[in-house]
């Protein structure tokens, strides 16, 4: 068995093992994308390339024989270094939205297209779950958002975009008037008490997420009812039994509410601070004037925070919302309490609290005209149904369904499974370091029940393998030179003909999510209701 070191650290493996196999059998994380157990290694992607130590050699682990007396380097800044090049250039050549346009523009980062998925199903229960992940007050939102996530819907160039708020409302009205409306299940009790001080948008977003981590929560407000600014700023758009219900659905978790409670001479910040594990201040625009009483600092718009954490100069006192904005859209407002609560809630774990951050995706960016039918092909094709909110004939369900399927799905399938995602997180790889330009968005066999999208294939080749190895199919290769290689089928078949019944194995292996099962030949539709 050879014997060899890598990062200094000894290591035995059978005769015909690899750098690799070496590297694992240390519990080393080595990425890699092109490989697959089973299968023989292609060594094309390259990011599982290691270091020969004596030799000041660099080679792919995954295809290397593991020698006697080799000295490796895995773990290393260097090492690191050029894998996270191997990944910045897979992504220079990758077509693909890791999350959808909608996704970025929703200040409260709404997963928008399962929402739509759902309702296009026509499975509510699960949208409103989809919905309540991220926020709290639904049915408040689809009245008075400005809908920034309309304005980057992709449809919105072709035909119109995907209505998303007044189908977010759909769905939270029905619930609201089911008469037992969602509550999500909260996490056991942790024994950590926050007081919320404030019960405009944010102060109910953030009550509502602290109380799903398992905190008892206090609501202090200084009027006598719930709702802060939502209560007069919106007289027209936002009737007031749909606000009642809203919040009676937040309160609807468990939480305490103390009304005619202002933070002043009678509640001081300080008796809060004594009482509870740590507090927030979601006053809005009074904080200015305030804060100074507090004995907090502030800055230009309100009370001073540190930057994506929401901490105060004051240990445990955290500020959100427009105490800190000054003025901004109530979905800011909303996103800023859940982004709060998280904060507390890694503050009261005693973890570092990590600030609020862009998450990683690769983006496709504008879609020109000649890519837009690629987009549409998998989307309903009905024109959208602008609804007002005073309308006599309301939306129904078979309608809300279609409006929902003109969803575009511009997010990728894989996206929380995709290998090239994950390791581009993990190494801190920036998709536009090498951009030049991009190849067209394309999708092939958008009748079938496979789809493969040549724009986020690598050539790994281990779709090719698979097929191979199957008897009942007919087979992949690859077709085309140079940079212009990519898997296609042989004799024109189908991808259907030609993975027979591994399929769902190649999908699996997919590094990338470029081959995925079509979301046409997946949906299940319920049976519709009548009006």
């Amino acid at each position: 068995m050879p014997k060899l070191w890598i990062d200094d650290r000894p290591v035995e493996v059978p005769e015909g093992a690899t750098l690799l196999d070496a590297a694992r059998k240390l519990g080393l994380d080595v990425p890699t994308l092109c490989y697959l157990e089973g299968c023989h290694a292609s060594t094309s992607c390259q990011v599982c390339i290691v270091k020969l130590v004596d030799l000041n050699r660099y080679v792919p682990s995954c295809g290397m024989p593991a020698g006697e007396g080799l000295r490796v380097e895995s773990e290393t800044p260097e090492v690191h270094h050029l894998r996270r090049t191997a990944l910045e250039l897979l992504l220079s050549d990758h077509v693909g939205d890791c999350l959808a346009p909608c996704y970025f523009a929703c200040p409260a980062h709404m997963d928008v297209p399962r929402m739509l998925r759902e309702i296009g199903d026509q499975d509510l229960q699960a949208a409103m779950a989809t919905i309540k992940q991220d926020i709290a007050l639904p049915a408040v939102l689809g009245r008075v958002c400005p809908k920034p996530c309309e304005k980057s819907c992709r449809r919105k160039t072709a035909d119109g975009p995907v209505e998303v708020c007044e189908l977010k409302r759909y769905v939270a009205d029905r619930d609201l008037a089911s008469g037992d409306p969602y509550v999500p299940v909260c996490l056991p009790e942790t024994g950590h008490r926050v007081a919320v001080v404030g019960s405009g948008p944010t102060g109910l977003a953030a009550a509502f997420h602290l109380r799903q981590n398992g905190h008892a929560v206090a609501v202090f407000e200084s009027r006598a009812r719930l709702g802060g600014r939502l209560r007069y700023e919106f007289p027209d758009q936002l009737p007031e039994d749909i606000l009642e219900a809203e919040i009676a659905a937040v309160l609807g978790a468990g939480i305490d509410v103390h009304l005619e409670s202002p933070l002043g001479d009678a509640l001081s910040l300080d008796e809060l601070r004594n009482r509870y594990d740590a507090v927030l201040l979601a006053v809005g625009v009074a904080a200015q004037q305030d804060a100074a009483r507090w004995g907090l600092k502030t800055a230009r718009r309100g009370i001073a925070t540190d930057a994506g954490t929401f901490q105060t100069a004051q240990s445990g006192v955290f500020a959100a919302g427009n105490a800190v904005r000054g003025k901004a859209m109530v979905v800011r407002s909303v996103a800023d309490g859940k982004e709060a609560a998280a904060a507390i809630h890694s503050f009261l774990r005693s973890e570092p609290i990590v600030p609020v951050t862009r998450p990683f995706s690769s983006r496709i960016g504008k879609v020109g005209p000649d890519e837009m039918p690629e987009f549409l092909a998998l989307a309903d094709s009905a024109p959208p149904r602008v609804q007002p909110p005073d309308a006599s004939d309301p939306l129904h369900l078979p309608i809300v369904s279609q409006q929902a399927d003109r969803c575009l799905g511009c997010g990728c399938v894989a996206h929380g499974n995709c290998r090239l995602e994950r390791y581009a997180i993990q190494y801190g790889a920036q998709p536009q370091r090498f951009e030049d330009g991009r190849r067209a968005f394309v999708q092939v066999n958008r009748e079938g029940s496979v789809i493969y999208e040549p724009g986020k294939c690598i050539n790994c080749e281990l779709c090719i393998q698979i097929a191979e190895r199957a008897q009942d199919a007919l087979g992949l290769s690859f077709v085309g030179r140079g940079f212009d290689v990519r898997i296609g089928v042989p004799f024109h078949g189908t991808f259907e003909e030609a993975l027979g019944s591994v399929a769902a194995q190649c999908i699996a292996a997919c590094p990338t999510g470029a081959l995925f099962h079509s979301p046409l030949h997946q949906r299940k539709r319920a049976p519709t209701d009548t009006p």
